[in-house]
């Protein structure tokens, strides 16, 4: 178990017979100097490296260890896919039971999307103080918990309630995800890999598609007081990935080594190293090399620093005020200019791509018989008062297959991320994904809608992709997770207001939606030439 290998470890104590700043390993090699990088060694010492982060990194290898850890946090990230587009799936039978209208169904998606942007930075700054992998336990537990919960919520204000909590909880993992899997990769694989990592969030989607599509047009029992419809048994079969998630890393994972090499826990990130040799080098016959590694003295003391004294009044402002110092120091000095670049590139995504996406599944159902989603729009009342059983099969046959679509995107985005680089791919699939929505617009059959929705989630992943790589190279570790918390947040904004138009214009004015997403994610696209280049860059 990685864990056990990580926790359960023998002390690093000097022997008596060790020279004062060499410690000894679990196998008797001196293997870590503890010697500031001021001290001056001896003769004896000259032989012992000391390594930065990245040095480290690459000295660990590259192997088992990389891939079991793909897995693991792959599951999670598909496990907050999940969670997010498992709404989008019931729409079209729930709106019945629990009496919506299309405004309120626009709330219930956007209900989650407002929990993200809560969580999103809050459980990003903790994942900077208290660590990566502890924040993601208490975060997937959450989003778990509370949308199994709302499978039994008999009312739509405590089912939008309980959707809402389980949103804190999406919103703290997703950032905190990319941060602690991009500080175990090697910078030349680092783009590649989490590439590979965001393409679980297309087999989340396949898997959410794929159980409504089994589970929803079943027959539904009674459980007690409650009528346990269909749609129900499939929220709680959503909860399940996270609450997984949570127990293995709770059981398994180790705690990154970055954060504890800022944190100044130099014996606990040298160990969490020796376990991805031992794990990477399985069956080769290879011995760690000796080294040690190198602290940033500066931020250990930082790390170091005792609370706040005084009035309970006077703690909870310096708390405040400590938990907004990373988003005062990212819109300063030279972080700025990128950041406000990527502030305007996160709200037109996420406004363009969850604003449509959670309501293909209801486009889906109103061109049934035929023609364009707009054309058929325009008859509320009579779309209202249609009845939802029996459950028609086709609308998740068709979110299956443009789950689907996201596969040759994210094998582009694979094979080229270490060779392109994040920018211009970020750019290029924005725009590209902008005229294939304003097209949407302009379909008449099913076959054509279907088609060019397939384009729109194929191409519209390679910009969540690269999104994804920018987003971990672009700022420091002190203040990674913090970054990506409040970005992911300004775009659950954007999802909110996305999906609330949606649901007020979908039956009077369709095409303002649609044309209004096109136009964003052209924007975002030209913006994205502004960002700067991170190809193989090392993490700060």
């Amino acid at each position: 178990m990685l864990r056990h290998d990580v926790e359960a470890r023998e002390p690093l104590i000097t022997r008596e017979h060790l020279k004062p700043n060499e410690l000894e390993s679990d196998e008797g090699e001196i293997i870590f100097d503890r010697s500031s990088s001021n001290h001056p060694r001896d003769a004896g010492e000259s032989s012992q490296r000391r390594l930065t982060y990245e040095e480290a990194v690459e000295e660990a290898g590259f192997g088992l260890f990389h891939w079991l850890l793909l897995v693991v946090c792959g599951w999670a990230n598909a496990s907050d896919a999940v969670e997010i587009l498992c709404v989008s799936f019931l729409l079209p039978t729930a709106r019945c039971d629990l009496l919506l209208s299309s405004s309120d169904m626009g709330l219930l998606t956007a209900s989650i999307f407002l929990g993200m942007m809560v969580g999103g930075y809050m459980w990003g700054y903790l994942a900077d103080q208290k660590g990566r992998c502890r924040i993601l336990v208490v975060s997937l537990t959450v989003n778990g918990v509370f949308g199994g919960l709302a499978s039994v919520a008999p009312w739509f204000w405590l089912f939008l309630l309980l959707r809402f909590i389980s949103g804190i909880g999406v919103g703290g993992s997703i950032p905190v995800i990319f941060s602690y899997f991009s500080e175990f990769m090697p910078r030349r694989r680092r783009g590649a890999m989490i590439s590979a990592l965001a393409t679980f969030w297309m087999a989340g989607n396949i898997l959410a598609a794929g159980l409504a599509w089994l589970v929803i047009p079943r027959a539904h029992f009674s459980l007690g007081f409650l009528d346990f419809k269909s749609w129900r048994l499939f929220v709680v079969l959503c909860s399940v990935p996270s609450l997984t998630s949570a127990l293995v890393f709770r059981l398994l994972m180790p705690e990154s080594p970055k954060f504890l090499l800022e944190a100044g826990q130099e014996k606990e990130a040298l160990h969490v190293f020796k376990v991805m040799f031992k794990l990477n080098m399985w069956g080769k016959g290879k011995s760690l090399p000796e080294f040690g590694l190198c602290i940033n003295s500066k931020k250990r003391s930082e790390q170091e620093e005792t609370g706040p004294h005084g009035s309970q009044r006077e703690r909870l402002c310096c708390i405040v005020k400590k938990a907004m110092m990373p988003i005062k120091q990212m819109f300063n000095g030279s972080l700025r200019s990128r950041s406000f670049v990527l502030l305007i590139i996160f709200y037109c995504i996420s406004f363009g791509y969850y604003g449509l996406w959670m309501w293909f599944p209801e486009l889906f159902k109103r061109i049934e018989d035929g023609g364009s989603p707009c054309a058929n729009a325009s008859l509320p009342s009579l779309l209202h008062n249609q009845s939802c059983y029996p459950v028609k099969t086709a609308v998740y046959m068709e979110g299956f297959i443009v789950a689907a679509s996201n596969l040759p995107g994210n094998i582009f985005t694979i094979l080229i991320m270490d060779t392109t680089g994040g920018k211009a791919l970020l750019a290029v699939s924005l725009m590209v994904s902008s005229v294939s929505v304003f097209f949407i617009y302009l379909v008449q059959t099913k076959a054509q809608s279907l088609l060019l929705s397939c384009i729109f989630s194929g191409v519209s992943v390679i910009a969540w992709n690269s999104l994804d790589v920018l987003g971990t190279e672009l700022y420091p570790t002190q203040m990674r997770s913090s970054a990506l918390g409040f970005f992911t947040g300004v775009g659950r904004v954007a999802a909110i207001m996305g999906n609330i138009g949606f649901g007020m214009l979908v039956d009077t004015n369709c095409a303002v939606p649609i044309l209004l997403v096109s136009a964003l994610l052209l924007t975002g696209g030209l913006v994205a030439l502004l960002l700067p280049q991170t190809k193989h860059s090392e993490l700060t």
